[in-house]
């Protein structure tokens, strides 16, 4: 499950100018251009090379669920790539992002605290240091437990600490989660 990997693609769409294309012929005609051919975008979604013709010239239009499902992440993964970039290199450089989660967090802290996991809503504003981490580990094509990492070292820091103010020893394990969501 990528939960925080989607969440950090599905956080760039308010940022998009155009809408994306609704239609499977439409979708599948971006793809192929995108990928610059209609081999690698049969590879790519896992059918065959004459499907994907036929969706382009609109033979067929309406993809079984799976694969309707597959190709709308492709397109929304690489639509306006030029605006994703913008939004997150501000986001990265000044504003930061804001994380929204709920799951379990776990301490690891001085003797005689709780260290039990428990089920918390966090909503908490991440300077531009922790989104910059985020985007480029996911951009390297990180694991989803390498985001995960770095989104509780952020959430430990911020939240838990205070900004370093507090709770020196503390180290927090973010697992579980039942949702997560950025906004930048």
């Amino acid at each position: 499950m990528t939960q925080i990997d989607d969440s950090l693609t599905r956080a760039d769409e308010p940022h998009f100018t155009r809408p994306v294309p609704k239609s499977a012929g439409a979708r599948m005609r971006f793809l192929v251009k995108q990928l610059k051919s209609t081999r690698e975008t049969a590879r790519l979604l896992g059918i065959s090379q004459r499907t994907v013709e036929r969706y382009v010239k609109d033979q067929i239009k309406h993809p079984k669920p799976a694969l309707a499902g597959r190709l709308e992440s492709e397109v929304r993964r690489r639509w306006q790539p030029l605006v994703r970039k913008r939004a997150r290199d501000r986001a990265a450089s000044t504003t930061g992002l804001v994380i929204e989660t709920r799951a379990r967090f776990g301490f690891t802290a001085a003797p005689g605290t709780t260290d039990d996991g428990r089920m918390r809503r966090i909503t908490q504003h991440l300077p531009p240091e922790y989104a910059a981490r985020l985007f480029s580990a996911q951009a390297a094509g990180a694991a989803e437990s390498r985001l995960q990492q770095i989104a509780a070292e952020a959430l430990q820091e911020m939240y838990f600490k205070d900004n370093g103010s507090r709770a020196q020893g503390l180290l927090v394990e973010f697992t579980d989660i039942d949702y997560v969501d950025f906004a930048f």
